[in-house]
């Protein structure tokens, strides 16, 4: 069984995703660290994403590997963990804006649907349901305000020891919000069969229990 979840930046679909995938007993897909992770090398290795022939070069040398110990996600770039260094804004930023391009989404394409071909998944992004697993069994859209999300954003960098401003997340959650949602291939939007769910007044615990009844509802 494939679970898609789909959203804008800060939503909480990792964090939700990875939560009702242990109540369900899936696995997780964590796309968004993926991308995160080719953004980090590119920035890493000053790679101008604007030439087609330097961006294809560089994504034959990234190798990335997800790995779990005692239930905790790590992200290898080649056999390096970046864990910590893909959740920084800058990182972030360069994520919304690579994964806009047509060599970096071939790059992820074929590892994430072989995933989802060999186990039952829950895999989070912003074009699950309408590309990458398209026939998913469940397809769920969640959002939450700018407000909430960039708060929440806020939380999250204040955690890893960041010190960041919260006007300057939220302007920049808006840059992604409309490069994601504008972007010629693939963009963000919410499937014609997919659930709404808004986040804004609802915990954690509340929008995990609504996705694992919906999936239950599924099987």
């Amino acid at each position: 069984m494939n679970i898609a979840i789909d959203g804008p930046a800060g939503a909480g679909k990792s964090t939700i995703a990875r939560l009702a995938a242990k109540e369900l007993d899936f696995v997780y897909v964590d796309t968004g660290a993926m991308y995160r992770a080719i953004a980090l090398y590119l920035l890493d290795n000053d790679v101008d994403i604007n030439n087609e022939k330097a961006l294809v070069s560089a994504l034959q040398q990234i190798h990335i590997n997800i790995v779990y110990e005692s239930g905790v996600q790590h992200v290898f770039l080649d056999l390096q963990d970046v864990s910590t260094e893909i959740r920084s804004e800058k990182v972030g930023n360069m994520a919304s804006k690579s994964s806009a391009l047509a060599p970096v989404r071939e790059k992820l394409l074929d590892l994430q649907r072989d995933i989802a071909a060999k186990n039952n998944v829950i895999m989070d992004g912003r074009d699950i349901g309408t590309n990458i697993l398209p026939n998913a069994e469940l397809k769920i859209y969640l959002t939450a305000s700018v407000d909430v999300r960039a708060k929440r954003r806020y939380d999250e960098l204040i955690i890893h020891g960041e010190n960041p401003d919260l006007e300057e997340i939220k302007k920049g959650i808006e840059t992604r919000d409309y490069q994601d949602m504008n972007r010629d291939i693939a963009p963000l939007k919410q499937a014609e069969d997919a659930v709404l769910i808004d986040s804004s007044d609802m915990t954690i615990a509340e929008v995990v229990d609504e996705i694992v009844k919906l999936a239950n509802e599924r099987k």
